[in-house]
């Protein structure tokens, strides 16, 4: 079994960060394979919504985004973990997702549907108590999972953590981040 761990967050070592470490490690126990990509770490441009993946599904931008491609077909298991920005995904990881259009036109305009059976799951992190506060970001995610035929199976979200390394006096977000990467990579 392998995973993708998609790191949304640009504050390396922060509360999302953790989380999705604790999660690694709950994979790792259970046998998994990891792969953790940082997306502040990588050159991705947007989308430019040009169509010409409608043409081979394949985008005509060449930087890092080309290695994720693969990446996100291959695996079996995709976790992303971002925190909210405005009630959404931080550009970074948005990029990732916008740019998957040209996986969205294998699937849904060349008739290629990606491989089936595969899971997905959402971590996320807020600074707010709003009851709204995930909403947006996890629609995002759902649909996606969605593009790539990727199961959406699970998510923790964690209200009111904003200060770096906070999550850590959270009394249950570390051990809850641990259990989902265990169980997602059954």
């Amino acid at each position: 079994m392998r995973l993708l761990g998609v790191m949304g967050s640009p504050r390396i070592k922060g509360n999302t960060d953790l989380l999705l470490d604790e999660a690694i490690k709950g994979a790792e126990k259970n046998g998994a394979y990891v792969e953790k990509i940082v997306a502040s770490k990588l050159t991705i441009a947007g989308c430019r919504e040009c169509l010409s993946c409608y043409k081979e599904g394949n985008c005509v931008i060449q930087d890092d985004m080309q290695d994720i491609y693969s990446k996100l077909m291959e695996f079996e298991r995709i976790l992303v973990a971002s925190p909210i920005f405005f009630y959404g995904l931080p550009s970074q990881v948005k990029a990732i997702v916008d740019r998957c259009q040209a996986l969205w036109a294998r699937k849904h305009i060349l008739n290629q549907p990606p491989p089936l059976g595969r899971k997905g799951a959402f971590i996320s992190i807020g600074a707010t108590k709003g009851s709204r506060l995930f909403e947006g970001a996890k629609l995002t995610v759902e649909y996606f999972f969605e593009a790539l035929s990727i199961d959406y199976v699970d998510e923790l979200f964690v209200r009111e953590v904003d200060e770096k390394g906070k999550i850590k006096n959270h009394p249950t977000a570390l051990n809850d981040a641990f259990e989902l990467g265990k169980q997602l990579v059954l």
